[in-house]
């Protein structure tokens, strides 16, 4: 078995969701739960079949992120991976309604870090093993730091 990582390709800021499902029925499930939450969300998603003929499947309302996430979920190569990308959104505004899609199994990541796809290789196929999201911890956060944080969390609306 090897191990290899794969690189998230996005742009800076982009917030992405990286998952494993199990079933084709993924990609309309998730298609449907993104018109529910807020047709103003902008996403591109694509998931990779681990059966049958084996095609990467895709959905979105934004062409450019739906070609974002094919280009991902190629990289990484793992049968019933998912990457969805959200403009206009934070993983935080779907998670909850995302984590009951019965065909889910894990969310691996939801971020806009910088993001390493952790892949194991046999002769079977690939999976992952997990992610890398961000940076390792610089220090502990002093009391500055916790106001600050909570500024930023009212400022941006996630707290009152």
């Amino acid at each position: 078995m090897d191990l290899t990582t794969v690189t998230i390709e996005k742009p800076e800021e982009m917030n992405f969701i990286l998952g494993h499902a199990h079933f084709i029925k993924t990609v309309e499930d998730i298609q449907e739960l993104m018109a529910n939450i807020n047709p103003s969300i902008e996403y591109g998603l694509a998931f990779a079949e681990a059966s049958g003929p084996c095609l990467i499947r895709k959905a979105g309302n934004k062409p450019e992120l739906v070609d974002l996430a094919v280009k991902n979920i190629q990289a990484i190569g793992v049968g019933h991976s998912f990457i969805l990308f959200l403009g206009n959104a934070f993983p935080i505004n779907i998670l909850p309604e995302l984590k009951q899609v019965r065909e889910i199994c894990t969310v691996y990541a939801a971020t806009a870090n910088p993001c390493e796809v952790i892949v194991a290789e046999s002769e079977q196929g690939r999976g992952i093993v997990g992610v890398i999201d961000g940076f390792s911890p610089k220090g502990v956060e002093t009391d500055e730091d916790i106001q600050k944080r909570k500024v930023f969390l009212r400022m941006i609306g996630y707290k009152q």
